[in-house]
């Protein structure tokens, strides 16, 4: 597919500390349209309504990266490391990390983004979000380390958040070894790897732990227990539908759990004060969108520092779709470049 993406700034929209930018809504973008109805003549498996098996819905996001995800982003190296679990946790077996490091951070220290991929704390893993992770190492000068974490209904919360701060800490530790400058290390993820970065800068916080410089959340669940607008509104139809939502959430959250604990639901936290700068996303025709302002607003109110990006004409999971969604490349290249302003790239 060939087309001229529209730039970033034509749709985007700030969230200053003191108010937003209000816009008209957009149309649903053409190409997300034509691939929304690409996956219901094919049935893919993402907008079924019945009762999925792990398995299937995997490798349909599977078979959906192969062809959509971008294909044609160089980086200096990709490297694939196993790291040892604490006390042996996690039945042993080692925690694969995936290090993309940009062309020019080659034998240089660098800024890093600690990445967690989404896919609803069930599916998805480092290899559907290849493209996306190359596109912001190449784009932000940084070297991204995406985390292969514990997937339920085999290891529900809080596995995967477990695994995320395991291998957040690795990477402070580790920090030379990795060439980066660990003041300069962010934290960022998609959908439900967006909820665990939010949840990891605000378990720091707590803990009185590592200072974040930068939290990057691309159409982050940041609240389980509502039904926002949003989600009422969007819930078939626009990719990820709301019987996958609640099938996902039956699988992912042990019986009984309290949906407003602010681990599942970081909305919920008691003070949203001295938390890291955030660059926010979300996506006009998305369940998320509500949760994901809500978040930004919530930052903000406290005090913190937010730029907030609503993209328009969007869907949930474009930001891993750049090799079917011409505007995806461009806005992930606008993301990245405002990493870089954020962290620097090389030193």
């Amino acid at each position: 597919m060939t087309a001229a993406a529209p730039a970033p700034s034509d749709t985007l929209m700030p969230l200053r500390p003191r108010g937003h930018i209000q816009s008209a809504p957009m149309p649903l973008d053409r190409y997300a349209k034509r691939l929304l109805d690409m996956i219901d003549a094919g049935r893919g498996g993402v907008g079924d309504t019945g009762e999925p098996a792990p398995a299937d819905i995997r490798n349909a996001m599977i078979r959906l990266a192969r062809a959509v995800d971008v294909k044609d982003v160089p980086v200096g190296s990709v490297q694939d490391v196993a790291l040892p679990r604490p006390g042996g946790g996690g039945g042993g077996r080692p925690l694969p990390i995936r290090v993309y490091t940009p062309v020019a951070a080659i034998d240089r220290v660098s800024a890093a983004v600690v990445y967690f991929h989404g896919g609803a704390g069930v599916f998805c893993n480092v290899d559907t979000h290849d493209g996306l992770c190359r596109m912001l190492a190449t784009g932000s000068g940084c070297r991204v380390i995406s985390v292969d974490y514990r997937l339920a209904p085999e290891h529900q919360f809080p596995a995967g958040l477990d695994d995320c701060t395991h291998a957040t800490q690795w990477v402070l530790e580790n920090a030379a070894f990795l060439g980066i400058d660990p003041a300069r290390v962010a934290v960022g993820g998609d959908s439900a790897g967006g909820t665990f970065a939010a949840v990891i800068c605000q378990g720091a916080r707590e803990a009185d732990g590592p200072r974040f410089a930068l939290q990057v959340l691309f159409c982050p669940v940041t609240d389980l227990s509502a039904d926002s607008e949003s989600r009422t509104k969007f819930a078939t139809g626009y990719f990820i539908e709301r019987s996958t939502l609640e099938w996902a959430k039956r699988q992912y959250c042990p019986p009984g759990i309290d949906l407003t604990d602010a681990r599942l639901s970081p909305l919920h936290a008691r003070s949203f004060a001295g938390l890291p700068p955030a660059h926010i996303h979300t996506a006009e025709f998305d369940p998320m969108l509500d949760e994901g302002k809500a978040y930004a607003d919530a930052l903000s109110a406290a005090g913190g520092e937010v730029r907030y990006v609503c993209h328009a004409g969007m869907i949930h999971h474009f930001y891993a779709m750049a090799g079917a969604i011409p505007y995806a490349r461009a806005a992930i290249a606008s993301a990245a470049a405002a990493i870089n302003t954020a962290l620097g790239g090389v030193t």
